[in-house]
């Protein structure tokens, strides 16, 4: 099968220019100005953007938090994924206490099945010990090379011993590790204060969680990971605060990568006020107009290096389990649709970032990042055909009415954005056609080799 995409923009870090791609065997074999090669399809995206597949670097399907499980599970959620233009998630296999790695793998791969984009895995770890250590390096060998940890959550956390020694037993084998960096006592105590205060509603989960907190995390992480001697990655990252402790590690001349997304980019605090203020509960809570302008300006400048959706979906139903206090609301949103069409929208066309930084952002840096170069995040010949073209023309209103995750709300409800996905190529296979999709369950897992680091 030979297709062949004429007439497009093709985007990459290098730059933008008119040219098309020949696709066989799943894989990219030329890109020129011009193409007369003979095809069995021909796809016209002409006045349209033509990117390698975008990745998401931070999704969680099916998790199960204990008195409820995520909205989506991977065949909704990678049906909404595929249709954002997204054509492989990251998404966490969390290793519960008392289960292996080995076990939240399998299992993990079990709940993947059926996906319509492609999937990988970071290894979620929620205790450390000679166990744990001895699994790193068959997770490796089963390629799953990124792992993540928690300074907070009872069920997830781990100290800071602990931390540092996962750290260094990691950086020897080669992976990288995420952390989700909060102040847990001072976040509890911030909690007990707003109760002790009868300040119960959605309007006390900023407060709960205000820019000190994440910043505190993030420099005693910076800390503990110089003396670990390890990079490090840093997820969702929301506040200026937390950027600028960031900035300072770097200056001391540590490897430090940084996720943020689309959520501490296009909204803000004040939604905590609305009806339904529960969908906006997620943690990191949303932040001021202030971060959001740290944050793309930081993006401008290649300081943050991808953008997740951290897409955790629950219905409004999930939500009122917190019975209207914050502190007991399923923390998370619906995101992982409308990545491409906010960072367009929000990004691009006000002159905030350009397209070649919305290319590094969403699919090159990821792929370089968690080890999927030279075959994903690349356009280019040799590299998996997955392709994704966005119109840039056309006006539209975001609704979950209209996405495909299996969810009654979303965050971003009623939001403009310009543009959209057209058409999405998977391994070389059209999966997406004219915005809908045309072929589902095609999703194959990633094996990822080591990160490729690019930080000094």
């Amino acid at each position: 099968m030979r297709t062949l995409i004429q007439n497009g923009t093709v985007v990459r870090s290098t730059g933008a220019v008119q040219a098309d791609l020949l696709i066989e065997n799943g894989l990219i074999q030329k890109i020129a100005p011009q193409i007369h090669d003979s095809a069995d399809e021909t796809i016209d995206a002409g006045g349209k953007y033509v990117f390698a597949g975008f990745i998401d670097t931070h999704t969680h399907f099916d998790l199960d938090l204990g008195v409820t499980v995520t909205a989506d599970n991977f065949v909704t959620g990678t049906k909404a994924a595929v249709l954002g233009g997204t054509t492989t998630v990251l998404d966490f296999a969390t290793q519960d206490r008392g289960m292996t790695m080995q076990q939240a793998l399998d299992l993990w791969h079990k709940k993947a099945s059926g996906s319509s984009c492609n999937y990988g895995f970071h290894m979620a770890i929620s205790e450390w010990n000679a166990e744990r250590a001895a699994e790193i390096e068959r997770m490796r060998a089963q390629g799953v090379t990124s792992f993540k940890m928690y300074m907070v959550y009872d069920a997830m956390r781990l100290n800071d011993g602990e931390i540092y020694s996962a750290l260094k037993h990691m950086a020897a084998l080669g992976c990288i590790s995420g952390v989700h960096c909060e102040n847990y006592d001072l976040l509890n105590e911030r909690i007990r204060e707003l109760k002790n205060a009868g300040v119960c509603s959605p309007l006390g989960h900023p407060m709960s969680r205000p820019n000190e907190v994440e910043a505190e995390a993030v420099s005693r992480l910076m800390r503990i990971a110089e003396l670990a001697c390890t990079p490090i990655w840093v997820v969702h990252l929301s506040t200026q605060e937390g950027l600028e402790e960031a900035r300072r590690a770097r200056a001391r001349g540590q490897e430090v990568y940084l996720e943020t997304c689309p959520q501490y980019l296009v909204l803000d605090d004040s939604h905590y006020g609305d009806a339904n203020a529960e969908k906006f509960i997620m943690s990191p809570p949303l932040r001021q107009q202030e971060d959001q302008n740290a944050l793309f300006h930081a993006m401008a400048e290649g300081e943050i290096d991808v953008i997740g959706t951290d897409h955790c979906s629950f219905t409004l139903a999930q939500k009122a389990l917190g019975g209207g206090e914050f502190y007991k609301t399923p923390n998370g949103g619906a995101g992982v649709q409308n990545r491409a069409q906010l960072i367009y929208t929000y990004g691009v066309l006000p002159g905030r970032i350009s397209l070649e930084q919305m290319a590094c952002l969403l699919s090159e840096n990821a792929a370089r990042m968690f080890g999927m170069q030279p075959h994903k995040g690349m356009l280019a010949e040799g590299a998996d055909a997955d392709i994704t073209i966005y119109d840039p023309e056309g006006d539209s209103v975001i609704s979950y009415k209209t996405n495909a995750h299996n969810c009654d709300n979303s965050p971003y409800e009623g939001m403009p954005v310009r543009g959209r996905v057209t058409d999405v190529l998977l391994g070389g296979k059209q999966v997406v056609r004219n915005g809908q999709i045309v072929l589902e369950g095609e999703g194959k897992y990633v094996f990822r080799v080591p990160s490729a680091r690019y930080r000094a």
